[in-house]
């Protein structure tokens, strides 16, 4: 009798450890908002602007990062990866300035866009088919348990020392994993023969070139206008914004992809399509679009909250998202046991409500005490609403799917979440400033002497998002009394605590939009 294989931890230790390196490289990016605004003396939309680049160019490349996987060998791309993943964090903590933060973002963006699916790849080819589901599983349980171990070190190092210094460390860390990595064997090449034609390359980069301009063009919408072009905009159309020109050109470009992949029998792209046959498909990644771009708006918006509007420490932000974090695992943990299609509906339906019952909670009752259980119950609602149906609707997606294109499910929701993430940033941010421009420009004209002073000295068409501190210094360098400096910053105080909560209440809408294909089905 042949004895049962011994499980080797070496492999997958080593490839989880190149998942970490990513949770840790955006969760410090979001920890660190404060040092990072000080640093370069810029406003938060630099931030977000960075945590948009970087799941844009996952979104934009993960599909063809998966071609490249099995045509060139997933231990080669892994170790390129790593390599490129290196040069990202060096940039990041070397950057002398805020545009090579969003360069070194987009650098490792495009890192993690292969590594993923080399990760998945290299757990295949080293663990035997009785093995690899315990692989991938504890793999992806990596993933959500380091969330809240990056959110805690990331902040206490942060608050300690210089949030560079994560970025430092997270370099170092990448050329260990790179060395190790040594060890693993390359895959045996069992798809050698495959090609990646001209024509599945150009629909490849067709869609990622929409990706990223659906994605910028929403980053900007704050800055460009929603409709009529502001006097910021690089261009205007018809006096049309060039936010609403982007999105509409890359909706546009997708749809014309689609139909010339169709007529030209474009093979892997025209895999990918099947995924979009059935409207109960649409309506899972729907789903999965929903709840991934409202989990990211909320980690952008907590963040922001705690640092600029308490002006607490990025250790503070770590605590305050334990709840988020820890819920979001323990939902995904408490949903594996469900495996019938009515357990999993009924689920679904319920870590909806939870989401969005969380953030109007959030939105009603959130104030400047952090410490309010309310508020910690409400997030962790969001978590274990966020946890269950990021498990729950990517495995009901796999078990409708044809047979033929289920490897095609795992990068496909990859890259709709994180398209979806760059999304949920983008629009919590643009929310958060349009909401806080108009509310500060009402109270200005509320006060007209104040108003007209500070207009004289200051461009209010479009309020940054900043410290009290921050104002302050700005208006002590302009003709202003220190009355009109103290009404300022109240003003600021105010406007800033009710753009958050109206920003909460916005991605509540769009968590029951997501909820509405959910509740209509059988």
């Amino acid at each position: 009798m042949i004895g049962k294989v011994r499980f080797n931890w070496l492999p997958l230790a080593i490839v989880a450890s190149a998942q970490v390196l990513l949770v840790f490289n955006i969760a410090t990016l979001k920890i660190s908002i404060e040092g990072i605004i000080d640093a370069f003396e810029t406003g938060s939309g630099m931030v977000k602007t960075a945590i948009v680049m970087y799941s844009l160019m996952v979104a934009a490349s993960i599909l063809a990062s998966t071609r490249l996987v099995l045509i060139f060998g997933a231990r080669r791309i892994f170790r390129s990866s790593l390599a490129l993943f290196g040069i990202a964090m060096a940039l990041m903590a070397w950057t002398p300035h805020a545009s090579v933060l969003v360069v070194a973002q987009m650098t490792a963006g495009g890192a993690a866009a292969v590594l993923m699916p080399a990760s998945v790849r290299l757990i295949a080819g080293h663990y035997p088919e009785e093995q690899r589901a315990l692989a991938l599983g504890r793999l992806s349980a990596t993933r959500s348990l380091s969330l809240a171990p990056a959110f805690l070190i990331a902040g206490a190092i942060a608050t300690w020392n210089n949030w560079r210094i994560t970025f430092v460390l997270l370099l170092f860390m990448a050329g260990t994993v790179y060395f190790c990595s040594l060890y693993l064997r390359n895959d045996p090449g069992l798809i050698s023969a495959t090609k990646l034609t001209g024509n599945e390359m150009l629909g490849l980069v067709a869609v990622a070139l929409a990706v990223l301009l659906i994605g910028l063009s929403v980053d900007n919408v704050t800055n460009w206008g929603m409709v009529r072009a502001r006097p910021g905009a690089p261009f205007s159309l018809l006096t049309l914004s060039p936010a609403l020109l982007g999105m509409l050109s890359g909706v546009v470009l997708i749809k014309l992809v689609l139909v010339w992949m169709v007529r030209r029998h474009v093979g892997g792209c025209l895999r990918v399509m099947r995924l979009l046959n059935t409207p109960m498909q649409r309506s899972m990644l729907l789903s999965i679009f929903t709840i991934a771009a409202v989990s990211s708006g909320v980690t952008f918006l907590i963040p922001l909250y705690i640092e600029i509007v308490q002006g607490r420490s990025s250790l503070a932000t770590a605590y305050a998202l334990v709840p988020f974090t820890t819920a979001s695992f323990v939902g995904a943990l408490f949903v594996s046991r469900y495996s019938t299609a009515s357990a999993m509906r009924n689920v679904t339906r319920h870590a909806f409500l939870a989401v969005g019952t969380g953030l109007v909670l959030l939105g009603a009752i959130v104030r400047n005490d952090w410490s309010d259980a309310s508020v910690v119950l409400s997030l962790a609602a969001i978590g274990l609403g966020e946890g269950a149906l990021a498990t729950l609707l990517f495995r009901a997606l796999a078990a409708v799917v044809p047979i033929d294109v289920s490897e095609d499910v795992e990068p496909f929701c990859s890259a709709t979440s994180h398209f979806a993430a760059a999304v949920g940033a983008a629009i919590a941010g643009a929310l958060v400033i349009g909401i806080l421009s108009l509310n500060v420009n009402r109270h200005l004209a509320n006060d007209p002497a104040i108003g007209t002073e500070l207009r004289a000295h200051l461009d209010l068409s479009r309020v940054a998002f900043i410290s009290n501190d921050q104002l302050q210094q700005v208006l002590e360098q302009l003709p202003l009394t220190p009355e009109h400096i103290a009404n300022a910053v109240r003003i600021n105080t105010d406007a800033r605590l009710f753009a958050l909560k109206l920003s909460f209440f916005g991605l509540a809408a769009l968590t029951f939009i997501g909820f509405l294909p959910v509740a209509r089905s059988r």
